[in-house]
């Protein structure tokens, strides 16, 4: 199984999503940040489960879209991903790089 690494820029992608969800709705602000975890953890099993990133390009960036998100990895090697960012569908990836 891969070890999975959260970055830091990820971590606050995720609290910034469920603190702008729970204003409207802390039960779907829940299940949002659950549905979120659990589709990151798909990496674990398969790597290369998500599609290369088009806007970059690269093979070891990676994403998983699920909902209204983009879950941005980045391959290191056959044991380890970095998540390194959890990304709306709806902004531009190239108006905040995800480096």
């Amino acid at each position: 199984m891969v070890k999975i690494i959260w970055t830091a820029r990820s971590l606050s992608d995720l609290e910034d999503i469920g603190d702008f969800i729970s204003k409207d709705s802390p039960r779907y602000a829940k299940l949002t940040l659950e549905k979120l975890l659990e589709t990151a953890k798909m990496v674990q099993r398969n790597q290369r489960i998500g599609r290369i990133v088009p806007e970059l390009n690269q093979e070891d960036i990676r994403e998983i879209i699920t909902g209204n998100y983009r879950i941005i990895y980045q391959i290191v090697n056959t044991e380890l991903s970095y998540i390194l960012t959890i990304h709306h569908s709806s902004r531009l990836l190239s108006n905040n790089p995800i480096f």
